[in-house]
Order: C-alpha cells, then sequence, then structure tokens
C-alpha cells in the first residue's frame, strides 16, 4: 500500500489545499482547519448550511492566511494572536472550544461573500480542545476545529467500488471524485473496504504511526461538488443501500497520530500535546502493525 494524496482544509469547510507533503501534529497534519467560520451564536458554519463555502480558496502563509474568491478582491488576515477570546462549538452538539476573533475585515469580507453576518475565527491553541468522542479517545488527546478526529483517511479502491455501485444503477451522477470525502490522507493498494478491518488497529504510513479510531460516518456535505457548489442526491443514497453500519452511512476511518516516544520522566499529557509527530510525504509506504 501506498500514500497517494495528501490534502488539509485551511478553513473548515472550505477548498481543499493538495499537498505532496505534510507535517503531522498529534491534533491533525500542519495547518489543517485551525481557521473556522462561525455565526453569531459563535457556531461553525459548514457546507451543510452553506455550499458557498466551496467558492473560498484559502492559502497559508507563514503567520498570515490568504483568502481567494472569484470576484472578490483578495484578502490577507494575520494570526489573530492578540485578537478577543471567543468560545465557539465546531458544531452545535458539541462542547465549546476557544478561539481568537481574526476581526472585521475578515467577517465582513466573508458575510458579504455568503451573504449573512458571520465572523472569522482562529484556534490559536490547539492542545485547547479534547477529541469529542471521549469513549473512544485518550483524555489527553486533542483536535484542531475538524469534527471529531485529527485526520481522515480513505481508501481508493473503495472510491472505486463505490463508483461501480453508482456505474450499475446508471446513476448520472456517476463517477464521484474522491475530494466529495474531503479526505486528509488517501492510500492506494489496499483491496476495497479493507480499511473496515484496521478499526482498533495501528497504522503507519511513511514515518508516522496511527491509531484507527473509529469508521467515519457521512454527511450531507458529502453531495456537495467541491468545484461547483452543486448538491446531488450522491453519495449518500448509494451509501445507504451498500454502507449502512452501525446506523452510519460509512466512508473513510478516522486516524489519531501516535506520539513518538521521549524518555522519561516527562508526563504522558506533554507527550500528547508536544510538537510535529513526522511529515507524511506522497509515495509512502502504508503499512498495518497490528
Amino acid at each position: 500500500m501506498r500514500l497517494v494524496s495528501l490534502h488539509t482544509y485551511p478553513v473548515k469547510s472550505c477548498y481543499r489545499l493538495d499537498l505532496d507533503e505534510a507535517r503531522v501534529e498529534p491534533w491533525g497534519l500542519a495547518g489543517d482547519r485551525r481557521w473556522m467560520i462561525v455565526d453569531e451564536d459563535g457556531t461553525g458554519v459548514t457546507q451543510r448550511q452553506a455550499t458557498g463555502l466551496v467558492a473560498i480558496r484559502p492559502e497559508l502563509h507563514p503567520g498570515t492566511l490568504l483568502l481567494r474568491a472569484a470576484g472578490r478582491p483578495e484578502l490577507e488576515v494575520a494570526e489573530p494572536v492578540d485578537g478577543d477570546p471567543v468560545a465557539v462549538r465546531v458544531l452545535s452538539n458539541l462542547p465549546p472550544a476557544p478561539g481568537r476573533l481574526a476581526g472585521p475585515a475578515a467577517d465582513d469580507w466573508l458575510s458579504r461573500l455568503l451573504d449573512r453576518k458571520i465572523r472569522l475565527v482562529w484556534l490559536g491553541d490547539p492542545t485547547a480542545r479534547p477529541i469529542p468522542d471521549t469513549h473512544l479517545a485518550d483524555p489527553a488527546e486533542r483536535v484542531s476545529f475538524a469534527d471529531g478526529y485529527p485526520l481522515l483517511l480513505t481508501n481508493r479502491a473503495s472510491l472505486d467500488a463505490l463508483n461501480a455501485a453508482l456505474l450499475e444503477s446508471g446513476n448520472i451522477e456517476a463517477p464521484l471524485p474522491m475530494t466529495r470525502f474531503r479526505p486528509n490522507v488517501v492510500v492506494g493498494g489496499a483491496a476495497p473496504w479493507a480499511e473496515d478491518d484496521w478499526i482498533g488497529r495501528r497504522l503507519r504510513i511513511g514515518p508516522v504511526t496511527f491509531r484507527v479510531a473509529k469508521p467515519c460516518g457521512r454527511c450531507l456535505v458529502t453531495t456537495t461538488d467541491q468545484e461547483t457548489g452543486v448538491r446531488g442526491r450522491e453519495p449518500l443514497r448509494t451509501l445507504a443501500a451498500y454502507r449502512r453500519i452501525n446506523r452510519q452511512l460509512v466512508f473513510g476511518q478516522n486516524l489519531v497520530p501516535v506520539p513518538v516516544p521521549v524518555p522519561a520522566p516527562v508526563p504522558v499529557p506533554a507527550l500528547r500535546s508536544s510538537g510535529p509527530v513526522g511529515t507524511l510525504t506522497v509515495g509512502d509506504p502504508v503499512e498495518l502493525l497490528s
């Protein structure tokens, strides 16, 4: 098996960055979902409510975020290290997390684009947000503004199998690209749905080891074309027929980086919130360890 692609999403639910390599940190890939757009109540705005988010093309530069969208002047936003603190929720049913307001210039730019009053926030301290699934995670494990886990893995052969089912049914939306599922890492060389057997086991990608935490239950976002924002019915309709597992429509697996051991007496919580775990590069070997 090999790592065939790498992706980050600097602003949650906006357009992706396709990368050749990415640094792995305890809470996810470097720069992934450290920014989030929130409504007036401080709850994250995602493609579930606003498909227009696909039009926002972010770029990351040292200390800054560059926002681009067709027909709009680009905007450079500095990381608000001294910005006003605010409690936000990634999803309405999740516990609050600390963020910092990016400021009125970013809020105005985004509000005009999406035609609704919103704010941009930054997760200055990624060690501050525990993984919400407390029954499946160590209390010391952390996550960015992603819904639940630091990374999402998908399997290219599983997408091929899903597309084969779509084509066989004569579905006009087939084939679907992997971008619909917004993964961080995509593997090739595995059998279709092989990832179902990885749950609870350890997976090494290049120099980094991950814990395969749980399957990813898919939502309405997967029905949105990531280039145009047009929403269809797939893949949820076909996943409902073929991939309904424990009341969820499953595609992909959630990963948690395994910290690199350091000599005692460094406490375990310090390990979980320390610096980079390693670097992934497209083409890295992928190996199931145990």
